[in-house]
């Protein structure tokens, strides 16, 4: 028993192992303290070391800035030298113009404009099909004076102009719908000849590339035909009782174009819509004007000193007049230089102004009072415009003796009203039910989701979608069916954000002043080429399978790109609006590549608008640093940043690049802002 018990540790023993379990203890901690010490000591090392070489970093950027920035501001001369060749290739055209003689005004002289729209006013009794084909005139007029708004600097363009411009575009659209309104008269006097054999009603379809006519005239008024059908077409309407009973008619004119909204698409900002920036600009421009003629005034002053000097004295020598009418020849050619050299400043700072103003985010959203109401800088109209009418069947005529006799009313063309004002008379209260409408969407234009159906308020002026219910969409067939409680004009509109913000975006190289630029969206794959002056609409991929647009092949400037992009519905193009729909990305940075591979490594650049540096972070890397790569230095631009890691070749042809393409390429990334809504 005595054996197996454990032995008792004394007093003495425990306080021994006390003692060494604290020495332990101290020694332990001390080491701590000393590799905590040295540690700290290490990396306030590393930090002063990182600092010292931030801040020569920092130094030597600064010290070479003025230089990169003044290499810059060669660089971007090509944008005026570019700009300049707009306006000369602007002059040319209207040379050509003139020298065609072809009877169609010049749309930005007002008195050519206002002679054209007053003989085509005079001119009366014109067919449909003389109309449209007159309109095909009128639509090319809107065209240029829409391009003539968007493509000039709000800089260059006076008030006066834009209000002229304007309003020759407001005319022209009236009346060229009130033409087809009264041919559209002319064509249903002649109902009973153009009467279909089985029916009894007339049916006219009339096409075009940008309108296209469907009316029928209710001749027999039976009652129990309803249903009405276009012959070859699913396009129709169901019609209720009272209309099947009445003298009317039903007319879809399908404009392919948009003349019902407002100019807010092609209306170029005010002064109040205008930023400080483009106001102080425009400062400048006018400081620089003054600079110019104040120039050329001194210089004048000093070659009219000169000359009554030379006049003073008694000239022999023929040598010496030579002398000095060189001596002339090269004051004269010195103030030409210092002029042009102060209009291409001008030029400079118009162009900014442009510039800035196509990445301008406005502060206030446009309010909307109801519910109902579509705002056009959230939505956009998609595949024209199409006119609903019911209207009253005109007197048709008559043959008696050999001759046509009609009446002719003053009032023209009536629409018929329904449902009517007043319905005291009638039994029961479904009597003018809303009427189911099947229309056809324009096989040029894409919806990425069911289209939404709308309705023009006139006296309002904007679009609802109250008054339309049971809308369906068939996708296969292109159909749209709704019931329409009133008819007037309707439209197809779908987000104008829709392909916003962008998945994935390049811009990669395919030869000299030849880029493709691709944009990824959640729908959509978009491939442009670009080169010199000119954009192409390379390929288009739905849901990774090719689709084929009319767009495809057909090379065109910048801006009426855009626009043809857009009235196809894609539609890649922010506005000064579109940061209040979608959600953007604030941080100027992206990722750019020196080679193009299967596999690239990406190099992670960061500009924050006065530095540009490579980031030591990768595209796996878990959080965002702005740590900077090492043996890589800190630029005042991009283009001097990839200066470092890019060959000489290659830089020389980025110098020796033609401007206009330079400026193509410009334009398309600013219009696109793909750092921002990426």
């Amino acid at each position: 028993m005595s054996g197996s018990k454990k032995k008792k540790i004394t007093k003495a023993e425990r306080l021994k192992l006390l003692q060494e379990e604290e020495e332990r203890r101290l020694k332990e901690e001390e080491e701590a303290r000393l590799k905590h010490e040295k540690e700290e000591m290490e990396r306030l090392e590393m930090q002063r070391i990182e600092k010292e070489k931030w801040n020569q970093l920092e130094a030597k950027d600064l010290e070479r800035r003025n230089e990169e920035l003044e290499e810059l501001r060669l660089l971007e001369g090509c944008f005026p030298e570019a700009e300049k060749l707009k306006q000369e290739t602007r002059l040319l055209s209207q040379w050509e113009h003139y020298l065609q003689c072809d009877g169609s005004p010049d749309p930005s002289v007002a008195q050519e404009m206002n002679t054209f729209i007053s003989l085509w006013k005079e001119k009366t009794n014109e067919t449909f099909e003389e109309v449209i084909e007159k309109s095909k005139v009128v639509l090319n007029l809107i065209e240029k004076l829409k391009f003539i708004l968007l493509e000039i600097s709000p800089c260059d363009l006076q008030d006066k102009d834009i209000i002229q411009y304007k309003g020759s575009i407001l005319q022209l659209q009236e009346l060229l719908h009130l033409k087809f309104n009264v041919a559209t008269e002319i064509l249903l006097r002649q109902a009973t000849t153009l009467a279909d054999l089985d029916s009894g009603n007339m049916e006219k379809i009339i096409k075009d590339e940008n309108v296209t006519l469907y009316v029928w005239a209710n001749l027999k008024k039976n009652p129990r035909y309803r249903s009405v059908r276009f012959s070859e077409t699913q396009i129709g309407f169901e019609i209720p009782r009272i209309l099947a009973t009445s003298d009317i008619a039903l007319r879809l004119l399908h404009t392919h174009y948009d003349h019902v909204s407002t100019l807010h698409l092609v209306s170029t900002p005010s002064k109040e819509d205008t930023s400080s920036v483009t106001e102080s600009v425009k400062d400048d421009v006018d400081n620089v004007k003054k600079t110019i003629s104040k120039e050329a005034e001194e210089k004048s002053k000093q070659q009219e000193k000169g000359s009554h000097l030379i006049q003073e004295e008694e000239i022999k020598v023929e040598e010496e007049q030579g002398d000095i009418e060189v001596k002339m020849s090269s004051a004269e050619e010195e103030s030409e230089a210092i002029k042009c050299e102060l209009e291409m400043k001008v030029l400079s700072e118009t162009i900014l102004a442009a510039q800035l103003l196509l990445v301008e985010n406005l502060s206030e959203k446009p309010e909307f009072f109801e519910d109902n109401m579509v705002d056009l800088c959230q939505f956009t109209t998609l595949g024209g415009i199409y006119h609903l009418d019911i209207l009253e069947l005109p007197p048709q005529c008559k043959r008696v003796k050999g001759w046509m006799i009609v009446e002719i009313r003053k009032e023209g063309l009536q629409k018929y009203t329904y449902p009517p004002e007043t319905t005291e008379d009638l039994e029961t209260e479904n009597a003018f039910p809303p009427i189911e409408v099947t229309l056809e969407v324009h096989e040029n234009v894409i919806f990425f989701e069911d289209p939404m159906v709308a309705r023009w308020d006139a006296e309002g002026k904007h679009w609802r979608t109250d008054g339309i219910s049971n809308v369906f969409y068939k996708p296969k067939e292109r159909l749209v069916t709704f019931s329409l409680e009133t008819f007037g004009p309707l439209t197809l509109i779908q987000d104008a954000h829709i392909n916003m913000p962008y998945q994935s975006w390049e811009l990669r190289p395919l030869d000299v002043n030849k880029v493709l630029l691709t944009v990824t969206t959640v729908f959509t794959e978009i491939q442009i080429q670009i080169k010199e002056n000119l954009c192409m609409l390379s390929s288009i991929k739905l849901r990774d399978k090719k689709h084929v647009s009319i767009l495809e092949g057909k090379w065109m400037t910048p801006i009426p790109f855009i626009i043809a992009l857009k009235e196809a519905g894609l539609n890649i193009f922010p506005t000064r609006y579109s940061h209040f729909y979608v959600i953007i990305n604030n941080k100027v940075r992206e990722h750019l590549t020196e080679e193009c591979t299967e596999t690239p490594n990406w190099a992670i650049l960061m500009f924050s608008g006065d530095r540009a540096q490579r980031l030591k972070i990768t595209e796996d890397s878990e959080a965002f640093s702005e740590a900077l790569k090492e043996e890589t230095e800190f630029h005042s631009t991009l283009y001097h940043m990839l200066k470092d890691c890019a060959s000489k070749e290659a830089m020389e042809k980025v110098r020796s690049s033609n401007c206009q393409f330079v400026n193509s390429v410009c334009h398309m990334l600013l219009s696109t802002r793909l750092l921002s809504y990426s």
